[in-house]
C-alpha cells in the first residue's frame, strides 16, 4: 500500500512515515498543501495522512477538492490542539 503524508512539521512527518514504512507501507512525504494536492491529483494512493494546518493550501480545502473530484481515497486528518 502507498500512503501520502502531507505534514509541514518535518519531525512529525518523519515519525509518521517511519511508522508506516516499519509496518510495510510505502510512504511519500511532502510539507505543504499545494504540493500535497498536486501529488494526490497526479498519483494513486491507497490512503492520505493530511495535516489540517499547512502552508499554501490547508488540509480541509485539499480534502474538499478531492471529494468534489470524486476521489474517495481514505484520508486521516491530523491536527495539533494547543501547545
Amino acid at each position: 500500500m502507498r500512503v501520502l503524508v502531507v505534514e509541514d512539521e518535518k519531525k512529525v512527518a518523519a515519525l509518521v512515515s517511519a511508522g508506516l514504512i516499519e509496518q510495510g507501507f510505502a510512504a511519500d512525504v511532502c510539507h505543504d498543501g499545494d504540493e500535497g494536492l498536486k501529488r494526490a491529483n497526479s498519483q494513486s494512493y491507497d490512503a492520505i495522512v493530511l495535516d489540517i494546518m499547512l502552508p499554501g493550501r490547508d488540509g480541509l480545502s485539499i480534502l474538499r477538492h478531492l471529494r468534489e473530484a470524486r476521489n474517495t481515497v481514505p484520508v486521516l486528518l491530523l491536527t495539533r490542539a494547543g501547545t
